[in-house]
């Protein structure tokens, strides 16, 4: 993977901190029956399809989106390391690689997840067209809210 110094016009970067083990905030992110309850941003519900969380594993899901529009998602696996970074290659439009990583933190567990994309045009159409960043903000705030209901 390049330098983010080489990839900073065609990412974006979204962090935040749970209060919750690590191994359980991993766990919401690789198990289907979690991640259906909190993907995408607010409004938004999921269908999995197939979950195969291994490297060449394949992630295929729906998110249905509030306004009854279904948006299909197939991505593939490139490194899974438990409880510590998920690499995935999002292999439906737009096209990027996900990293996802979960850092022990003061007793909490700080999730960052990079998204890059193929050129920093297609990663400014994905922000600007579906405020890509609010949405992985929102998304994050959402796991923080199933975790909440979820017993350790």
């Amino acid at each position: 993977m390049p330098s983010s110094s080489d990839t900073a016009d065609r990412e974006f970067v979204v962090t935040r901190a749970y209060d919750a083990p690590r191994a359980l905030v991993y766990q919401m992110w690789t198990d289907p029956k979690h991640i259906v309850q909190w993907w995408g941003p607010a409004g938004f519900s999921n269908t999995v399809e197939v979950m195969d969380v291994r490297p060449g594993g394949i992630w295929r899901h729906v998110m249905h989106g509030p306004d009854g529009r279904n948006f299909p998602n197939e991505s593939v696996y490139v490194e899974v390391v438990k409880d510590e970074r998920l690499v995935y290659d999002h292999a439906s439009e737009p096209h990027f690689r996900a990293t996802a990583t979960f850092a022990d933190e003061a007793g909490k567990t700080r999730v960052t997840l990079r998204m890059v994309f193929r050129s920093a045009d297609s990663r400014d159409r994905v922000v600007k067209a579906v405020n890509a960043i609010e949405g992985a903000n929102q998304t994050l705030a959402r796991l923080a809210d199933h975790l909440a209901t979820v017993s350790t």
